[in-house]
């Protein structure tokens, strides 16, 4: 069976985004992506999710970033953040997965909003 091409030109597998490192706006890393939230029906992806804070995956608390505050910076190797890393620190987190819930529209919009990008 031939291996799956996971990344080319301008796409990329999940499984690849997923542990990518985060940077802020300064370049100081502040975390790698947990996960990324897709949209359902419009398929486009809506959020990920930065995990930072803990040790060795123990602990940590998860960020929901709009997806649009993301830029990839091929000289870092990971994602560059359009905010400063001292923002992270009054931004909306959870301590763990079922503490968020991701139907509520306030939470997303209050999210994007702290962000300052556009609730779609």
């Amino acid at each position: 069976m031939a291996l799956e091409n996971r990344e080319t030109g301008n796409l990329i597998g999940s499984d690849k985004v997923e542990g990518t490192a985060v940077y802020a706006v300064d370049g100081q890393k502040i975390g790698s992506i947990e996960r990324v939230m897709i949209d359902k029906v419009g398929g486009k992806v809506s959020y990920a999710v930065l995990s930072f804070g803990g040790f060795l995956g123990i602990g940590d608390d998860h960020y929901p970033l709009p997806w649009q505050s993301l830029k990839y910076d091929t000289q870092l190797g990971g994602y560059r953040s359009n905010v400063a890393s001292e923002k992270f620190k009054g931004a909306p987190k959870y301590a763990d997965d079922s503490s968020w819930n991701w139907g509520d529209t306030a939470r997303a919009r209050s999210v994007n909003d702290y962000y300052g990008v556009p609730f779609v």
